[in-house]
């Protein structure tokens, strides 16, 4: 079990500012980008980010990648929502500020910042290193009720700055493109941590069904750490790109032959679909003691999944939530060591909703990015 990493205390002086030595101003605020109802689309904002308190860091964003999670969040399809909200939890950036107790980053660190800023570091999981599974609630990097900030909402990355407790920051490596390193974030460690958990290697088969964001980093990471990879498409149009990926074999899944043919061949299937479909043709492809992970989530139900096919080989079928922060750390480190990074395409701030429809549409190849340097300034905008 990882060590449980302790509650600092409480502040009891003014933070001092260590660029130049006197007493912190009060919050700052950051340009934005963000929804101020569910139809707004994405407008210009004005973060209020809080002062750094001493065991805070404050990152000048640089980049900040675009998930579908946040086309659904802004767009209120996962329930209602605080608004104005402004989403982003691909974060990469540099240190601009310190605390008076970090002693682990500094000035112009290329840092990230990845799905959690916080969590209630009490609980069982939390104390065994696995606070994406926090048992009273992570605090999300947007959305979330800030527990270090009264009854204030957290806001993401699509801004020029943020303040995180230093235990949610993570080192990056400056190996990697800053552009192409904020996907893994989310979708790098999305799907590094169930094929760690799994202890994929060398001589192992993995499928992976879906190409996306998601499925084009499973199939990176797969081959990184010397599996056999195996796409499970529905288009023959994405045959020769899971190839250029690095994909051993690309089969049709509407294809029955093709189906039957990959009959217990597969070890571990990473199946990143977010629309409902049906599992029990894949679990027929898995070996004895396989395992499919879930990690796409479908707004409907999903088809039945049929006993017999798991009992029948061992067979589990599991879920799997980002990663934990020392998981993060270990996959930035293990991206770095086998120069793996998400492909992307950098688009401006105007451009976002441009791009939000584009994801929708599943026109992109494989994740968006946002340049922050053309937010603009804090002026004249909408207060977050």
């Amino acid at each position: 079990m990882t060590p449980g990493r302790p509650v600092p205390p409480p502040l009891a002086k003014p933070l001092p500012d260590l660029t130049t030595g006197t007493p912190t101003p009060g919050p700052r605020h950051a340009a934005a980008y963000g929804a101020t109802a569910s139809d707004s689309g994405l407008v210009p904002l004005t973060v209020a980010r809080r002062a750094p308190k001493e065991d805070d860091v404050e990152i000048a964003i640089e980049f900040c990648g675009l998930c579908h999670s946040d086309v659904h969040a802004t767009r209120g399809e996962w329930g209602n929502q605080n608004y104005p909200l402004v989403p982003g939890h691909e974060i990469v950036g540099r240190v601009s500020r310190v605390g008076s107790a970090v002693d682990d980053f500094t000035i112009g660190e290329l840092v990230g910042v990845g799905c959690l800023v916080d969590s209630c570091r009490e609980c069982d999981s939390c104390l065994d290193g696995l606070e994406q599974y926090c048992e009273n609630g992570m605090t999300g990097t947007y959305g979330s009720k800030d527990r270090r900030n009264g009854d204030a909402t957290t806001q993401g990355g699509y801004a020029s700055s943020i303040v995180v407790d230093r235990r949610y920051v993570l080192h990056v490596p400056e190996s990697l493109d800053p552009a192409a390193a904020a996907p893994l974030l989310c979708a790098g460690v999305t799907t590094y941590s169930p094929l760690r958990h799994f202890d994929v290697e060398e001589g192992d088969v993995v499928g992976v069904v879906g190409l996306g964001g998601l499925g084009h980093m499973a199939v990176k990471l797969a081959k990184a750490m010397g599996a056999e990879v195996k796409v499970f498409t529905t288009s023959e149009s994405k045959i020769a790109a899971a190839r250029e990926l690095g994909a051993d074999d690309v089969i049709l899944s509407r294809d029955e032959a093709a189906m039957d043919a990959a009959n217990r061949s597969i070890d571990v299937i990473i199946d990143t679909v977010a629309a409902p479909h049906d599992l029990n043709p894949y679990f027929r492809t898995l070996r004895v003691d396989g395992a499919l992970f879930q990690l796409g989530l479908p707004s409907e139900d999903m088809p039945p999944v049929n006993p017999g096919a798991l009992i029948r080989r061992r067979i589990a079928y599991a879920g799997s939530l980002i990663g934990s922060i020392a998981e993060t750390q270990e996959m930035l480190d293990f991206c770095a060591e086998h120069g793996v990074t998400s492909e992307v395409e950098v688009v401006r701030a105007d451009q976002l909703n441009e791009a939000y429809d584009r994801m929708v549409a599943g026109e992109v190849k494989y994740r968006f990015v946002l340049d922050t340097s053309t937010l603009g300034t804090p002026s004249e905008r909408a207060d977050a």
